[in-house]
């Protein structure tokens, strides 16, 4: 059973798909995703899990693929990203959930994690920012461009063209195979609307490599049962750097996933729903 629906929390109001039975007797899991995607990353991932009996929330975040504007009054950095997540585990009372999470999620998952080191149940990161990796090259480059309000929309337009999205300086460097539709479509809100526009630009302003840099040493506060799901194939996040990021955490288990980028969930969903179910054992035990 899939079902869509919204709910307004003190930090903003996020459209979120929910896959699985209504009842589980598993832990619930949550998606965390990047930039400029949305809760559709994790679909593979999810629809396998729901066939096995789990319950999953998909949150589209306001990070420039979402529909619902953040708006100006709305804290919109890395660390209100990461209150709007804790806020978003916490209304539905899903703090024995395994929150899994991919690219910059992973970073504002860390943040989440730095103000409430057991806001959740047990972690699965897959491919995603750590240290002063905030963003990998060549992303520095590309967020430095999508931060210009002149440039923003031009850049979008171009976005209707596959050969451009699809390039190594786009989706093309992050997923092995994409589908074009879903890489046209998670652009179109950043395209059509202002709003959208301004709430990415306003986040990109936020990000600083040396706050992300303080934050993943601190994760061995952890104490919550950790496992990496690690695309072998990706040249943004790699698999060093993987695994020095699991290292934060001491006993964190590490799954190596060969042939798949950035986006595992996409190349791989049956190796992330595998690991995903490894470490909800893991948490309910």
């Amino acid at each position: 059973m899939t079902t869509t629906s919204t709910i307004t929390l003190p930090s903003g109001t996020v459209e979120y798909t929910t896959y699985g039975p209504d009842k589980s007797a598993h832990p619930p899991i949550v998606f965390m995703h990047g930039v400029a995607v949305d809760h559709r990353l994790w679909q593979p991932v999810a629809e396998i899990l729901a066939e096995r009996g789990y319950r999953s929330y998909a949150p589209t975040m306001p990070l420039g693929s979402h529909h619902i504007p953040w708006g100006p009054s709305a804290d919109r950095s890395p660390r209100g990203a990461a209150r709007l997540l804790r806020e978003f585990v916490d209304r539905l009372g899903l703090a024995d959930a395994t929150l899994v999470a991919n690219d910059t999620g992973g970073a504002i998952s860390q943040f989440a994690l730095d103000d409430d080191p057991g806001f959740v149940g047990a972690l699965v990161f897959t491919n995603c920012d750590a240290f002063d990796l905030f963003p990998p090259q060549p992303f520095q480059l590309v967020f430095a461009l999508l931060r210009q309000r002149l440039l923003l929309k031009p850049l979008m337009e171009t976005m209707r063209w596959r050969t451009l999205r699809h390039s190594s300086l786009g989706v093309g460097l992050l997923v092995t195979d994409p589908d074009p539709g879903l890489t046209r479509s998670v652009f179109e809100p950043l395209r059509t609307d202002a709003r959208i526009r301004d709430d990415l630009i306003a986040f990109l302003h936020e990000i600083d490599p040396a706050d992300l840099a303080a934050v993943t040493p601190r994760m061995s506060r952890v104490q919550v049962p950790v496992t990496m799901v690690w695309g072998t194939s990706d040249r943004c996040f790699t698999l060093e750097h993987g695994r020095r990021f699991a290292d934060v955490f001491g006993d964190a288990r590490f799954i190596e996933v060969p042939h798949a980028r950035t986006f595992v969930s996409l190349d791989q969903p049956q190796a992330v729903a595998d690991g995903v179910v490894a470490a909800s054992a893991r948490s309910d035990n």
